[in-house]
């Protein structure tokens, strides 16, 4: 039978024995743990909150899987911080992608042309082969850098490097004529 975490009542509601319900000291005490963890990275209470309860609720789903039980409170702070991670990384590349919007006119024509350039843009992008295309993906859009794009893909770093070289080569000789056209206005 599935176990479930009662949020309202804070305790293990399952038909398991009583020897696979030890989770429930620790969920008190670990609570405190990941919330801390979370805070450290984030600042902000809210957001602490959530990640401290995102990493409880992935601990409490993979317990009647866990090898080494005596080393929880380790393994939630880890799961805390990596949670934690992601969300500050999500947040930086949203606030470039914001800037990055803004920073190219701040007048009607020039958010005119923008929008031309964005369409023109995810146009190219579809149409770059899929393995140059997940490539530029990942590293523009997603943030990775050199290595982790290689383990991701699974490839060389070099190989990443021409990947990345060859896609934008084609992007820049697909949309040159509008470069050319701002340039003659």
């Amino acid at each position: 039978m599935h176990a479930e975490w009662s949020a309202c009542r804070g305790t293990l509601v399952s038909g398991e024995s009583a020897a696979e319900q030890p989770w429930e000291p620790l969920a008190a005490e670990a609570t405190t743990l990941a919330y801390r963890v979370a805070w450290s990275v984030v600042r902000d209470r809210a957001e602490a909150e959530e990640i401290a309860q995102e990493a409880l609720l992935r601990a409490h789903r993979h317990w009647p899987r866990l090898r080494n039980r005596e080393r929880i409170r380790a393994w939630l702070v880890r799961v805390a911080w990596r949670l934690a991670l992601d969300r500050q990384r999500a947040e930086r590349r949203r606030e470039r992608r914001e800037q990055a919007a803004w920073a190219l006119g701040p007048g009607a024509a020039g958010r005119t042309q923008s929008r031309e350039f964005h369409f023109s843009l995810a146009r190219e992008i579809e149409r770059l082969p899929r393995k140059l295309r997940t490539t530029l993906l990942l590293a523009a859009v997603e943030g990775y850098n050199m290595g982790e794009l290689a383990r991701t893909l699974g490839v060389p770093e070099g190989t990443v490097k021409s990947r990345l070289f060859e896609a934008r080569k084609r992007l820049v000789e697909k949309l040159q004529w509008i470069a050319d056209d701002t340039k003659r206005t």
